[in-house]
């Protein structure tokens, strides 16, 4: 008996101690997660309009809040609204509850990326003007970035690990 409450003692011991550490490690996988799934819906944005040889967008499910879900589809009135006959290619679900995802882009007057049929960015203003930026995932203290540059390539980095050049 007395080694059996010896080894239970151990056991709530190291679950105490372990816990907080397990709640870390599911936060940083839910921000990888999600900045994987919207890193892949950017590629995959380009990648349509390459194909299709026109423009295709990545908007928020709704509104302006990019946590609540994000869409990929054919833009052709360019209102950044998926409208009824427009194709609506892959569509996210919300994303973890308090996860915040941020976006800074050229054109700040709307969320949205979009890409026209050379796989460029684009801004609605022109065709020509590209739009860059960033987009940030914050959960709790973790941080992930997805760096658009004038091309409409992305890039993932973490502030953390990459300091200054995230």
């Amino acid at each position: 008996m007395t080694e059996l409450m010896t080894v239970l003692a151990i056991v709530a011991i190291l679950t105490t101690l372990a816990v907080p550490n397990f709640r870390m490690l599911i936060q940083k996988q839910r921000i990888a997660t999600t900045a994987g799934d919207f890193f892949a819906a950017i590629n995959l944005t380009r990648s349509e309009a390459i194909q299709r040889g026109g423009r295709v967008d990545l908007v928020p499910a709704e509104g302006s809040d990019w946590s609540k879900g994000w869409v990929v589809f054919v833009d052709k009135n360019g209102n950044q609204t998926p409208d009824s006959g427009e194709k609506i290619i892959f569509s996210h679900g919300p994303a973890p509850d308090g996860l915040a995802i941020k976006a800074a882009f050229t054109d700040s007057k709307a969320q949205y990326l979009a890409y026209n049929g050379s796989g460029r960015s684009r801004t609605n203003a022109n065709s020509q003007t590209p739009q860059a930026g960033a987009i940030s995932f914050e959960l709790d203290k973790q941080v992930r970035r997805i760096k658009i540059n004038f091309l409409g390539r992305p890039r993932m980095c973490n502030p953390e690990v990459d300091g200054a050049a995230c």
